[in-house]
């Protein structure tokens, strides 16, 4: 998964356009958003590649949610985007993070080597797409921070799979497409992915990846091979979130998102078998 180097003429949309954060991008988020086969694009007009949305785009559950049902804007993300990867092999690809090739956590323990960033923590999304071929569509976000220990998304990534199963949350919206893309997306508008598709979940010293085998639904299947043969004239964002049931869990706040443009599968990095086996 060692990808060649690439590089967007216009790399401010690695960032949403509203962020809480004035801290510096680190290098190594620099390096994960920047490289790789599968490039930061324009927000607007890009095509084969992924930008960050602003939050705006989902509505969340309001601090008054459970009073009236009020749903707000989603506003700034709490992790940072640090790139996706589009991915295909020959068997499904499971914890992606663990492998050793895996360009984003080689950066990250690169950095650390270094005596930098000793706390960022990595958070992936990996949606397993099924094809004659297996592909994968890989979601990153980091912080330099400690997650805090009494939020929701520690709990998450600390809880047990039947937490996660109820918990965590995937919205969909389809900014630009065909209207059978926009009408069939409507119906995953918003679900708890372990409510519908099996998910594995992987827990390493400095990341949290969620694996969506999208093939294990025969509904979701139905639906992903229809979005599959719209990618090159689809554009869609994807946001994550962790479902909110108490009072004190409100307002919700979004993980993190990416919008991923008009995408070509030869555009897939093909990732090496042997590694694949051997990681079995």
């Amino acid at each position: 998964m060692n990808q060649t180097e690439s590089s967007s003429g216009d790399t401010n949309n690695s960032k949403p356009d509203r962020t809480g954060s004035v801290s510096p991008v680190p290098k190594w988020i620099t390096e994960t958003i920047n490289g790789g086969s599968f490039p930061v694009v324009d927000l607007h007009t890009g095509t084969d590649g992924w930008a960050s949305p602003p939050g705006d785009v989902f509505p969340l559950r309001s601090v008054s949610y459970f009073t009236n049902k009020q749903k707000s804007p989603a506003g700034d993300y709490l992790l940072a985007p640090a790139g996706v990867d589009w991915l295909r092999s020959s068997t499904k690809l499971d914890n992606v993070l663990a492998r050793p090739d895996n360009r984003v956590a080689h950066a990250l323990r690169k950095a650390q080597s270094r005596g930098e960033s000793p706390n960022s923590f990595i958070f992936a999304v990996n949606f397993q797409i099924p094809s004659k071929e297996q592909y994968s569509l890989v979601y990153y976000f980091a912080t330099e921070n400690p997650i805090p220990s009494d939020s929701v998304l520690r709990q998450l990534i600390d809880g047990d799979d039947s937490f996660r199963d109820r918990r965590f949350k995937v919205l969909t919206r389809v900014e630009k497409g065909p209207w059978v893309a926009k009408a069939a997306a409507g119906s995953f508008g918003a679900f708890v992915v372990g409510n519908v598709v099996s998910c594995g979940y992987h827990r390493g010293s400095n990341y949290f990846e969620i694996d969506i085998d999208l093939s294990s639904s025969r509904i979701m299947a139905t639906f992903t091979r229809l979005m599959f043969g719209f990618m090159t004239s689809l554009t869609l964002d994807v946001g994550f979130v962790v479902e909110a049931r108490t009072e004190d869990e409100l307002p919700e706040r979004l993980i993190g998102a990416s919008r991923i443009c008009h995408t070509e599968l030869s555009s897939a990095f093909v990732v090496d078998e042997m590694l694949c086996n051997r990681q079995k």
